[in-house]
Parts: C-alpha cells; sequence; structure tokens
C-alpha cells in the first residue's frame, strides 16, 4: 500500500526548475542572513528542520515549542511534525490540500521541499517574483500485492498561468446565474448537445443534465470518451443503487 511521488530524472535538469530552486535557496540566505545561516541546497539542508524554524520565526513571527538543534531521527520527526502543523495552520491548509508530509520532509524529497517552500514564500511574501508554470515529470510508485505499479504524470510547482486565466473565465458563469437566468437554458441545450454528441457513441442519451450527472456514471463515460479510453467496469458502479456507490 506504500506510495512514493517522485521527479523523474529527466526534469532534473529543466532550467526553469533550477531557476526557482536557485531563487528559492537566495530567498532563505537573504531572510536568515542576520542568522549567518546559508542553504546550499534544498534536499539537504532542510530535512532536519532547522532551516524552516528560523525561516517560519523570521518571516511570521512564530513562536515554536520545540528544540533549535534536533539530532536524533526521532527527534526531527517530532520537530518537523510541530513545524509543519503550524505551517498548515497558519496558511489554513486542510490535510487533504497539502502536498507534503513530515517523511517526505524528512526523507529529503525534492518535490515536497518545493512544494512548501514555493506555499511558505507565497503566503509570507507574495512579491517574491517567482518563475510562473514551473513543471516536472514526475513518477508515482506504489506498492501493491501484485507488486510494483507505476504511473507517470506532470505536476505544476509554480502557478500555471493558464488555468489562472481559464479559472478567471469561469466567473463569466457565476455572472450568467446571477444576472442572466434567461439564457441559462440556451447555455443547458449547448452542453446537451456536447454531452450526447459523446455519449451517444454508446448508446446512451442524456436529457437532463441535474439528474443524469448526480450518480457520476454519465461523467465518467464522458471522460472515457474525451480522452480515448476504456473504464474497466469493475472500477465504479454502472448502475448505483445507494450514495456510497454514487460516490
Amino acid at each position: 500500500g506504500e506510495k512514493k511521488k517522485l521527479i523523474k530524472p529527466t526534469s532534473s535538469n529543466n532550467p526553469k526548475l533550477e531557476e526557482l530552486k536557485l531563487l528559492l535557496i537566495d530567498w532563505i540566505n537573504t531572510t536568515l542572513k542576520e542568522e549567518h545561516i546559508v542553504v546550499k541546497s534544498l534536499e539537504e539542508d532542510l530535512y532536519d528542520g532547522l532551516v524552516l524554524h528560523h525561516l517560519l520565526e523570521n518571516l511570521g513571527s512564530l513562536k515554536l515549542d520545540v528544540d533549535k538543534i534536533a539530532l536524533t531521527e526521532k527527534k526531527q520527526r517530532q520537530k518537523l511534525s510541530v513545524i509543519l502543523e503550524a505551517v498548515a495552520k497558519r496558511l489554513q491548509l486542510e490535510e487533504s490540500q497539502l502536498k507534503w508530509s513530515v517523511e517526505s520532509i524528512l526523507t529529503k524529497d525534492l518535490l515536497s521541499t518545493l512544494h512548501l517552500l514555493v506555499a511558505i514564500a507565497k503566503h509570507f511574501q507574495p512579491n517574491l517574483a517567482m518563475p510562473p508554470n514551473v513543471q516536472v515529470e514526475t513518477i508515482t510508485i506504489e506498492n501493491t500485492s501484485r507488486g510494483l505499479k507505476t504511473a507517470s504524470g506532470v505536476e505544476y510547482i509554480t502557478e500555471n498561468k493558464e488555468n489562472l486565466e481559464a479559472q478567471s473565465k469561469d466567473d463569466a458563469f457565476d455572472e450568467l446565474f446571477s444576472r442572466a437566468p434567461d439564457k441559462l437554458d440556451a447555455v443547458k441545450k449547448v452542453f446537451l448537445q456536447f454531452v450526447n454528441q459523446h455519449v451517444g457513441k454508446l448508446g446512451l442519451n442524456v436529457k437532463d443534465i441535474e439528474s443524469q450527472f448526480a450518480d457520476g456514471v454519465i461523467l465518467l463515460l464522458l471522460i472515457g470518451q474525451l480522452e480515448g479510453y476504456f473504464l474497466n467496469l469493475r472500477d465504479f458502479f454502472l448502475t448505483p443503487a445507494s450514495t456510497m456507490e454514487m460516490v
């Protein structure tokens, strides 16, 4: 059941990734100059919590009830737990939103360390000019009963400007609901045509978006049609009979 996500070696020489790493190192060293702390490597110098402790105290005036120096792995784990809990509380992040963990930081995971530092920098120093659209190729390795299962993907470390622009366009729907409800029917018709154009190939016909999308089945089949792959029927309930099956 153990799962680990890593940056692919092919992304390690990504110029934008290198630019981000150098900027974060410079930011930390500038912030902690008076503390006489010098960071040379994000993986090697942040895992024990010492730099993170000083950084949070300096940036957010956070007084953390932990030792300045933790020499044993047990003490380092305890210290990181307090630090990361304080970060989540200050940044108002739910556990499901966290892209790092005590274990990943402690094991010098670069991807988790970058996500953590970017989140801290955005909160405490929003004017820091981080390079946008920094993305890396990742590989997720999962230990299953049948052996190791791997999956490749792409992950953004800094904001994807295209996504932000798309999100701003989503506001048009909010405006449509509040200012032009009379046009909703026309919009629904367009969506229905789009949906039926694709799921119609499976012999399906959608007449009502609200009710027929509620159980998730049409949505899954639509995604499969759009992306061009077959969804294994064992992975979901084709005719869900309960709320739990719909979820």
